[in-house]
């Protein structure tokens, strides 16, 4: 095992004093080309070009020496300390951190990032990162070969945001460039690069003497899930009540990352609701008023939600791959058309058992776990303790097996 084992971030600067002093003694040195190409690393040093961090630590393991790990801006943050200080390697790092590259994005953009959302781009969790993109305001995207600012761009169709796309941050080559996303697919980028995205209408106003928890301020939403009718813009469908919306929410899990489909959107009240999970949501509705009401109740709640007004199924064929999706209105016929495009989990509710069985089978046809319940609520008026409206529906949920849960 090495005996010592320094990870050093680089950010553009000259090395510290304490960087050159773990360089000076180093034996073996792992890095990119352009960290190795450094004049501080010694001629004498073993260099291993840092292509999987992995399989360079099972080198460091076996190394009897000094070794120094070289990386881009901050080590600790989304980088190789993480992998390094695994198990199953045994190693015992020392870290020399820098300024880490999204803090230098924002630094040439001039923005504070405290009320940022940071997300990786790997080919694997592209779609996930752009969901985040379409739920957020301000995101900031470490991306890689193959999931970079062009595929940003094209899988953000319809939805207007605003890129600063920082090349090669720290370099000579530096270049930062402002551009609309439906542009970002017109250029070619050079790696590594970091992609601040920006937009979505300004929904609540910021705290006066800022936030106090990164990510944005949980205080501005309000507490509590599947709030009142009063909450909301109304009028509320007979799918919107708050027991029907609180069981909705609770099968489908909907979380960051994903994307949501609300058909039969209605009053908004479940697109907020879904949208405050960290979730992008895409809602829709025939009703060009619902479209109206969903967009303000989102505005009010301080989400981001796109709102498309057509009648499904045939205006779902369009829209991109969703993760989880909530059938709000148009029957069985609707929820096939969903169950065709595989999402992990759809729910929906019936108001008879004839109309429950025929949606169950259909989706039990589509290889979905299928569970139903009966739901009645009973509303009391406290100061006499009497019944003032009782409601009854068949909740579905379908839950797909060979989908992430």
């Amino acid at each position: 095992m090495a005996d010592r084992v320094t990870v050093i971030g680089w950010d553009g600067s000259p090395p510290t004093a304490a960087a050159r002093s773990a360089l000076g003694a180093a034996t073996l040195v792992a890095g990119a080309a352009h960290h190795l190409a450094l004049p501080e690393v010694p001629a004498r040093a073993e260099r291993i070009r840092l292509g999987s961090v992995a399989l360079a630590a099972r080198r460091i393991a076996g190394h009897r020496g000094t070794a120094v790990v070289l990386a881009d801006g901050d080590p600790g943050f989304f980088g190789v300390v993480r992998t390094l200080r695994a198990p199953e390697y045994g190693l015992e790092v020392e870290v020399v951190p820098a300024v880490s590259s999204v803090a230098q994005a924002f630094a040439r953009a001039g923005m504070p990032w405290d009320d940022a959302q940071v997300v990786v781009a790997h080919r694997r969790t592209l779609r996930r990162a752009v969901n985040v993109c379409r739920a957020h305001t301000k995101v900031a995207v470490l991306t890689s070969p193959g999931a970079g600012p062009a595929e940003l761009g094209l899988l953000l169709e319809g939805v207007h945001r605003t890129f600063v796309i920082c090349e090669e941050l720290g370099t000579d080559r530096e270049q930062v460039t402002v551009v609309t996303s439906d542009k970002a697919a017109d250029h070619t980028w050079r790696d590594p690069n970091v992609v601040i995205v920006i937009g979505g209408p300004v929904t609540t106003a910021a705290p006066e003497n800022g936030g106090w928890v990164a990510g944005g301020d949980p205080d501005a939403a309000p507490r509590g899930w599947a709030l009142p009718a009063a909450a909301y813009a109304g009028p509320f469908g007979e799918g919107e009540t708050e027991q029907l919306r609180a069981a909705q929410l609770a099968r489908l899990g909907p979380r960051t990352g994903d994307l949501v489909w609300d058909i039969g959107c209605g009053s908004g009240a479940f697109t907020a609701e879904a949208a405050r999970f960290g979730a992008a949501v895409i809602a829709v509705d025939r009703d060009p008023d619902a479209c109206a009401r969903t967009l303000a109740t989102a505005r009010r709640f301080g989400v981001q939600a796109q709102i498309v007004h057509g009648t499904a199924p045939h205006v779902l064929e369009d829209l991109p791959e969703p993760d989880v999706v909530r059938v709000g209105g148009g029957g069985a016929a609707v929820v096939s058309a969903v169950a065709d495009r595989r999402p992990a989990r759809i729910v929906t509710h019936a108001a008879t058992r004839d109309a429950a069985e025929l949606v169950g089978r259909d989706l039990s046809e589509h290889g979905y776990d299928v569970e139903c319940a009966l739901l009645q609520s009973v509303e009391l008026d406290t100061r006499a303790w009497t019944e003032k409206e009782r409601t009854v529906g068949f909740l579905l949920s379908g839950r797909l097996g060979d989908r992430h849960p």
